[in-house]
C-alpha cells in the first residue's frame, strides 16, 4: 500500500514579517529565488557554487519565464529562475545574509544602473523568500527540514510569491528537500 504524505502548503497561513523586523536575528535556513536574464548558463552555476560554500544546498527545477515587465514596444529577454533551500553551516543574521547575497550578485557582475529605455541585463538576482530562525531550530530534528512549516517566516515584501517562486517552493517542500 502506498502511503502518500500530505504537506500543508497554504503559504498564506505562515508567519509573515517585514525583513526589517528580523534583521538582527540569526538565520539557520533560507529559501531563495535566483533569477538571471543574461548569461544564466554562466551565472546560475556560479551562484549555486558560492551558496554551497555557505551550507547544504537543495535546488528546484530551473524555470524559463518571460519578463513580466516586457511590452511589445520594449521586449526583454526571458529570465531563468530557480529556488534554493540553503541550510547554513553557521547561523548568521538576516542583515549579514542580505549583504552576502548583494556581494554575490556583484561577483556575478550585477549592474544596477541602467539608462532609460535600456533593457536591464540581470546577471544574477537573489531574493530571500523564507527564513527559519536559529531559536526555532531543534538540533535533534536534522531530518525534519520542512516537517513543521510553521517554523518558517515568509518575507512579507516578497509575498504573494510569483508563480515560478511558488512552484519552486512547492517542489522543494514536496521533495522534502
Amino acid at each position: 500500500m502506498m502511503h502518500k504524505t500530505s504537506v500543508d502548503l497554504n503559504l498564506a497561513t505562515l508567519t509573515q514579517c517585514e525583513p526589517e523586523t528580523v534583521q538582527a536575528q540569526p538565520v539557520v535556513e533560507v529559501v531563495l529565488a535566483l533569477g538571471s536574464n543574461y548569461q544564466a548558463d554562466k551565472y546560475l552555476p556560479l551562484a549555486r557554487q558560492r551558496l554551497a560554500a555557505l551550507g547544504e544546498v537543495r535546488l528546484s527545477t530551473d524555470f524559463q519565464n518571460p519578463d513580466f515587465t516586457a511590452t511589445t514596444q520594449l521586449p526583454k529577454p526571458d529570465y531563468t529562475n530557480q529556488c534554493v533551500h540553503l541550510t547554513l553551516i553557521t547561523p548568521i543574521s538576516l542583515q549579514q545574509l542580505q549583504q552576502t547575497f548583494k556581494t554575490l550578485e556583484g561577483d556575478c557582475h550585477r549592474c544596477r544602473q541602467t539608462k532609460p529605455n535600456q533593457v536591464r541585463r540581470v546577471t544574477m538576482d537573489i531574493d530571500i523568500l523564507m527564513i527559519k530562525l536559529a531559536n526555532i531550530e531543534n538540533s535533534l530534528s536534522k531530518d525534519s527540514i520542512f516537517k513543521s512549516m510553521s517554523d518558517w517566516i515568509v518575507m512579507a515584501d516578497r509575498y504573494p510569491f510569483k508563480a515560478h517562486e511558488e512552484a519552486g517552493v512547492r517542489e522543494l517542500i514536496l521533495t522534502k528537500l
